[in-house]
């Protein structure tokens, strides 16, 4: 199983420590616990993680209005003391439904499922595209062929493997909001850069793989920790010595 990044959302603390430990027992799972919904709720919607593990019957928030307003192409795992939400569950497309207390051997059935979906829909991220304007003309980019992105005033370089560039009159935000979080972050405020082709990081640089060598991408001071929660979360990078001269 490649490694997942997941969410999870109750207001009960012994319910995220059952989380929590399942998740290391079952490994292959880089989990972030939120007993505030909202505070969890802005995560997702700032990290976009693969899967969503959410109680439904909460103080301040019912699950379920959540669930509502969750990003396109997250999963879902629900949870909750109450059977009766099962059926509003699914109808919000939970891969599955969790009925308080659930044994190991359940909650690792449920995760193999989102597993499944969640495996689905990275192999069609890797064969979307984004349509952008550069001039008069519509230019349409493979997602997996987008090594990093820079601005420029206002304007953005999308940049391919062999060091070719789209000039898009579109701006950053405009930009990032295009592309799937799980591949892409913003780790300056003139760099989005790709994942898929960081061969090598610090924390004041990332180094992207091209065919025709590497390029050097800065890391700005204010997206240190949003770029390490993303480093984090993938497997088989190790960060480099920081040498500052």
């Amino acid at each position: 199983m490649e490694n997942i990044t997941c969410i999870a959302i109750d207001d009960e603390p012994l319910a995220l420590t059952v989380i929590s430990n399942f998740c290391r027992r079952k490994g292959g799972i880089s989990l972030q616990t939120y007993s505030e919904p909202r505070s969890g709720m802005e995560a997702i919607i700032r990290q976009h993680p693969d899967l969503v593990i959410l109680d439904i019957q909460m103080n301040s928030i019912n699950g379920l209005e959540i669930a509502r307003n969750l990003p396109r192409g997250i999963t879902l795992i629900f949870t909750t003391a109450h059977e009766k939400f099962a059926l509003e569950g699914y109808e919000l497309n939970a891969v599955d439904f969790l009925h308080k207390p659930y044994a190991y051997s359940r909650f690792e059935k449920a995760i193999n499922k989102a597993s499944f979906i969640i495996d689905i829909l990275k192999a069609r991220r890797q064969e979307e595209t984004i349509t952008v304007k550069q001039e008069y003309a519509n230019v349409i980019i493979p997602v997996k062929e987008i090594t990093y992105i820079q601005a420029m005033e206002n304007y953005s370089k999308i940049f391919n493997r062999r060091g070719e560039f789209v000039l898009s009159h579109a701006n950053m935000k405009t930009i990032e909001q295009m592309l799937p979080g799980q591949i892409f972050t913003r780790v300056h405020k003139s760099y989005i850069v790709s994942g898929s082709y960081i061969s090598g990081y610090t924390k004041s640089n990332v180094t992207i793989e091209l065919e025709e060598g590497q390029t050097s991408i800065p890391v700005g001071r204010k997206f240190q920790k949003e770029f390490e929660k993303f480093m984090d979360s993938r497997k088989g990078f190790v960060q480099q010595p920081d040498i500052r001269h």
